[in-house]
């Protein structure tokens, strides 16, 4: 018998495990401080031909202050390729 919830945290685990350190590094893909431009550029890669991943994609939102604006970021992982020296 399977416990409530076993299956998402099992999930949940082995994606900690793809992306932990050392496995690759986030890519920026866009960046943005204007909320508007945000939502036009994630409709469009919703609607695009091109198919995205949607597993290995993080969506960061920097909350400004007074002084600073809040920044959108969309980031992409790219797995490390054995051999090749970390930036």
């Amino acid at each position: 018998m399977v416990m409530p919830g076993q299956r998402k945290r099992k999930q949940r685990r082995q994606r900690r495990q793809e992306f932990a350190a050392g496995a690759g590094r986030w890519e920026v893909i866009f960046e943005t401080q204007d909320a508007d431009e945000w939502r036009a550029r994630l409709a469009r890669m919703r609607a695009g031909s091109e198919p995205v991943d949607w597993s290995s994609v993080r969506v960061d939102t920097l909350c400004g202050r007074a002084t600073r604006p809040t920044t959108y970021r969309l980031s992409r992982f790219v797995p490390s390729v054995p051999g090749e020296p970390e930036a």
